[in-house]
């Protein structure tokens, strides 16, 4: 039998992960502004009028917490963009851990989705398993639009048993749960993601740039690319930003800088310069130091477009 879930944070990932799981079943929802979680709650009672038109009795699968105590189930997903959200959650008297303990939640079950450190996971897992809590690391890639399709991959660091549960209840939301290995190797697999992303995220700003400043259509290239060896799940996630030149957020510059900036710190612990890591990281702090932190992360597309002095 499946342990109760919920899920804190309904931010551009958090919001659609949330939609699927409610679908299938039960979850209680918290997130800072309460408006995003009644929304959600309200699309969820429309959602089963649809499905079953006699039912009148106004009730929803989806139950919206007023803190995140009262949020504190056996297991319990973060959608946080870093660990200091995680903790502010976890603490105080309306916090997770007084919620478990008024519950009498035992060994509950903490996923963090968020690209975190590797390391300081490992210190709040170390935290935690002293108060008899499992820590999991499980961030995920695939963006809002994997997101909102349900084809996440998942990365996830803890014991075979805990990624079984987990895979299981993520199911709907999820393509693929990878078990990387122990505590911590979800967050280290994510970075190695997002040096991915953000790398292939450059090169296509810089080749749009390129291709706009010799006359060529945005949008013809866009085609061209992705029918061969350069096309890739960010360009076609992300190739109406170049096309538009228009940049609204899904994953933000701010936030790419973060998780290059774990990245950076990882390859120094493990002996590893990694050049274009540390080249995408000066582009993206140049991007945010020039007010477009709040852009989505192809709007470095506009730095690298700014005239050369």
């Amino acid at each position: 039998m499946s342990r109760s879930l919920s899920l804190l944070g309904l931010g551009a990932m958090g919001l659609p992960m949330a939609r699927r799981l409610a679908a299938r079943g039960a979850l209680t929802v918290w997130n800072r502004s309460a408006s995003r979680a009644e929304a959600l709650r309200e699309e969820a009672l429309r959602e089963e009028a649809r499905r079953d038109e006699a039912r009148r009795d106004g009730a929803a699968d989806v139950v919206v917490a007023t803190t995140p105590a009262a949020a504190a189930a056996e297991v319990v997903l973060t959608a946080l963009p870093d660990l200091p959200q995680v903790r502010e959650v976890l603490e105080g008297d309306d916090g997770l851990l007084a919620g478990w303990r008024a519950a009498g939640v035992e060994h509950p079950m903490l996923v963090v989705h968020g690209t975190v450190s590797p390391v300081a996971l490992r210190e709040l897992a170390d935290e935690l398993a002293a108060q008899g809590i499992d820590v999991v690391d499980a961030p995920m890639s695939g963006g809002v639009l994997g997101a909102a399709e349900g084809r996440i991959s998942f990365f996830v660091g803890g014991s075979e048993r805990q990624v079984a549960e987990l895979a299981e209840l993520l199911e709907p939301c999820a393509s693929r749960v990878t078990r990387m290995g122990g505590t911590g190797t979800g967050a280290m697999a994510k970075l190695c993601n997002q040096l991915i992303v953000a790398e292939t995220v450059t090169a296509l700003s810089e080749a749009f740039a390129l291709a706009r400043a010799s006359g060529i259509d945005a949008e013809t290239l866009a085609d061209a690319l992705g029918s061969g060896l350069a096309s890739s799940e960010v360009l076609r996630q992300k190739r109406h930003h170049w096309i538009t030149e228009s940049f609204e957020p899904g994953g933000t510059i701010d936030y790419q800088v973060k998780d290059l900036r774990f990245a950076r710190e990882a390859a120094d612990d493990a002996g590893l310069r990694l050049d274009a890591a540390r080249t995408a990281l000066a582009l993206f702090e140049a991007a945010s130091a020039a007010g477009d932190g709040g852009l989505d992360h192809s709007g470095i597309y506009q730095t690298i477009r700014r005239p050369q002095r």
